[in-house]
């Protein structure tokens, strides 16, 4: 049970660390002009979620180090969700930078596949920002899509971005907002997070 409670508190701190650091990464930006109309995030339902996700990831029994891994990626999933809610972007510095990380990590083990599931489900996402010219669905959805597919794999990322795409769709005809662009990162992002905790193999230690 402490466990579980530890890593509820390790992935609010996180989600908490990564909306402060959109709010400091974004702060002066204004919003993109060709983007969705600025909204706002609720702090507290999105820290209450990554709790949430944190008491999933103990119940599975993760290990320590996979905790402070997915934690970590959540904080960053976090940022991303409220720079794209806010300003309709999504900064470089939290896509390329843990995208080159992790691709970094892999080619250093010789895991070449991963460079292979960055690429794949990210071409999709680029074709159709080339032919929207990048409004609506931007190019940080593109590099959101690459690191997504280095995290939860090819099969995984193609599975959870085609269902979170479905989500949107759904959602943008229900509030009316069918043909106007919308911020696609936090659909992105769920879809990440949730394949993530639930899926990633368990490894003791």
């Amino acid at each position: 049970m402490i466990e579980i409670l530890l890593a509820c508190v390790a992935f609010a701190a996180a989600s908490a660390l990564g909306i402060a650091a959109a709010r400091y990464v974004c702060a002066g930006m204004a919003p993109a002009a060709d983007g969705p109309p600025p909204g706002t995030v609720s702090v507290q339902l999105l820290i209450v979620a990554n709790a949430l996700l944190g008491a999933l990831a103990g119940m599975r029994g993760l290990s320590l180090g996979q905790l402070a891994i997915v934690a970590l990626v959540c904080g960053v999933l976090s940022a991303i969700w409220v720079a794209d809610v806010t300003l309709g972007i999504i900064p470089d510095v939290f896509t390329l930078a843990p995208l080159g990380a992790v691709i970094l990590a892999a080619l250093l083990t010789q895991h070449w596949e991963v460079a292979i599931s960055a690429v794949v489900p990210a071409v999709p996402f680029a074709v159709l920002a080339w032919r929207s010219g990048g409004i609506g669905l931007g190019w940080g959805d593109v590099k959101l899509a690459a690191l997504g597919g280095t995290l939860i794999g090819l099969q995984g990322a193609l599975m959870a971005f085609a269902l979170g795409c479905g989500v949107a769709v759904v959602v943008a005809r229900v509030r009316g907002v069918s043909g106007r662009p919308v911020a696609f990162g936090p659909y992105l992002a769920t879809a990440i997070a949730l394949p993530l905790v639930l899926l990633m193999p368990v490894a003791r230690g």
